[in-house]
């Protein structure tokens, strides 16, 4: 498998643990004390971790620090997207296109040659 892939799966993964320890709680612990919200989340944030460093480590034998931010940039929006829309429940916003838009052209300064 390419190192980029390898990266980027991981990547993924440390960002569905992420978006949860960051937002989760806003829904799941509205209800409890922040402090209670923290200390899970920080539960949650350690999978992110230990998911992440590797992550970088791995993309980094290849690729920039630069690339591997701006690839972190897209799997970001491309988890925190479906999160906000099927689990916050948030409307879904033409705001959305636009920053990945944005971002794609990130994409291309950061990758090309």
């Amino acid at each position: 498998m390419p190192v980029w892939l390898q990266s980027a799966a991981l990547l993924s993964l440390s960002n569905i643990f992420m978006t949860f320890a960051w937002y989760g709680h806003l829904k799941a612990l509205n209800s409890k004390p922040w402090i209670i919200a923290a200390l899970i989340s920080w539960g949650i944030a350690l999978f992110e971790y230990l998911l992440m460093v590797p992550a970088n480590r791995i993309g980094y034998t290849e690729l920039s620090v630069g690339q591997l931010k701006i690839m972190q940039e897209v799997i970001t929006l491309s988890v925190f997207v479906p999160f906000s829309v099927l689990y916050m429940q948030q409307p879904m916003k033409l705001d959305y296109l636009w920053a990945g838009l944005c971002l794609l052209g990130a994409v291309y300064f950061i990758f090309r040659n």
